[in-house]
């Protein structure tokens, strides 16, 4: 479902220099250049979220890339972000997650995955939108202890909430393809 979002939209030609390769490639990746151009009514909080969150945290933490993009990719799926879902997966594929953990992301614990990302991916369904009860339990807290420090599952939890706090805006605002699976339409 194409976005129809009630925000001023920029043009490619409007947007701050920085910003237009961002709206080139999502013209080539998704057909849709809504965020972008929404985004540049604010472009200090756009090069804020790629600069602070993703170089700052999400590509430079202590949680392995491979791991962070299957919990992105699995938020993804859960919330049902056709957008998401079509970048999400290029980068999960660059970082070297295997085509057959995607495709196994659904049912990730009799999947192709370690322990840890087992546990990674179970934090993500604790955290997600669709989850509001989500909490870490005692026996939550004991599997991911196996895997993760204390540090590590803060880390991990910030970037999770991240995701979920851009998805539940972008859904909010429709500045994204949904999926016809999405909860949120």
């Amino acid at each position: 479902m194409q976005p129809d979002t009630p925000l001023t939209r920029l043009s490619r030609d409007q947007l701050p220099e920085s910003m237009q390769a961002a709206w080139d490639a999502a013209q080539k990746l998704h057909g849709d250049t809504t965020f972008v151009e929404v985004f540049g009514q604010a472009p200090q909080v756009f090069d804020w979220y790629l600069t602070e969150f993703y170089q700052k945290l999400f590509y430079a933490g202590r949680i392995e890339r491979s791991i962070v993009e299957l919990v992105r990719l699995r938020l993804a799926n859960v919330h049902g972000c056709a957008f998401c879902n079509r970048s999400d997966t290029l980068a999960a594929l660059a970082a070297g997650v295997p085509q057959a953990q995607i495709d196994a992301l659904a049912d990730y614990e009799a999947g192709p995955f370690s322990e840890k990302e087992k546990v990674a991916l179970a934090l993500a369904d604790m955290m997600a939108l669709t989850n509001p009860r989500g909490h870490i339990t005692r026996e939550m807290y004991a599997r991911a202890r196996a895997s993760f420090t204390d540090g590590q599952l803060v880390e991990l939890g910030v970037i999770m909430a991240m995701l979920c706090g851009m998805a539940k805006m972008i859904f909010a605002y429709d500045l994204v393809e949904k999926m016809d699976s999405c909860p949120f339409v």
